[in-house]
């Protein structure tokens, strides 16, 4: 069973990565769709043509990480693809910002995906592809956006690094770098009055997988 799996996948890039796939990789037996919100998955999988399953999980949670690696066990899928998008930030100095909101960025950007990544590795066949959302604050630390940088610049190194240890198997890691996307994101990290040009969603997407035609599906 050739799959997708997408973490996110409930709003932003993550739901456009999945409708985006759905769209150009009929090959695909199924998509597997992460995210905590179990309704916005639920019509999420309504609007795909391709058959989906749902996983309404926390990626922080040891004993939801457990379940999808047994779930993954049972399965034996071939990962043709995995989108790791699942991630939050928050604007504003670091002692101004709730602590444990910035340990929880560390927790879901940096922990998470790099636990579900590993658990999902093994499943992951030879002319794959993992693509790991990072951000254009990667590249330099950002005085009041300064954990959410630190945490991609963490995913930046990790996709470089990864890309260049699974480059035997022919596995492709690539880690999307946009700056301000038309997402949810600023509903939660806030803007603190800033004037941000955003990007469209699909617009980033398209581009971070226009080569996917390399896949062998």
């Amino acid at each position: 069973m050739k799959i997708a799996v997408v973490t996110g996948a409930s709003s932003g890039m993550g739901k456009e990565f999945a409708y985006q796939i759905d769209r150009k990789y009929g090959k695909l037996d199924e998509i597997w769709l992460i995210a905590r919100r179990k309704e916005r998955l639920m019509e999420l999988e309504k609007e795909l043509h391709m058959p989906a399953r749902v996983f309404a999980m926390d990626m922080t949670d040891d004993s939801d990480m457990k379940a999808f690696a047994d779930c993954l066990k049972e399965n034996n899928p071939d990962i043709k693809l995995l989108v790791n998008c699942a991630g939050y930030g928050k604007i504003g100095r670091f002692d101004e910002i709730d602590i444990y909101e910035q340990t929880g960025m560390i927790d879901l950007n940096c922990k998470a995906l790099t636990l579900f990544t590993g658990i999902c590795l093994p499943y992951v066949s030879t002319h794959s592809r993992i693509i790991n959302a990072a951000s254009a604050a990667a590249f330099s630390p950002q005085p009041g956006f300064n954990v959410y940088a630190a945490t991609k610049a963490y995913v930046l190194s990790f996709s470089r690094a990864l890309n260049a240890e699974l480059r035997s198997r022919k596995v492709t890691v690539t880690a999307i770098c946009p700056g301000p996307v038309d997402t949810e994101f600023f509903d939660i990290a806030g803007s603190k009055g800033m004037k941000l040009k955003c990007s469209d969603p699909a617009k980033v997407v398209t581009k971070a997988i226009k080569d996917l035609s390399l896949i062998h599906i």
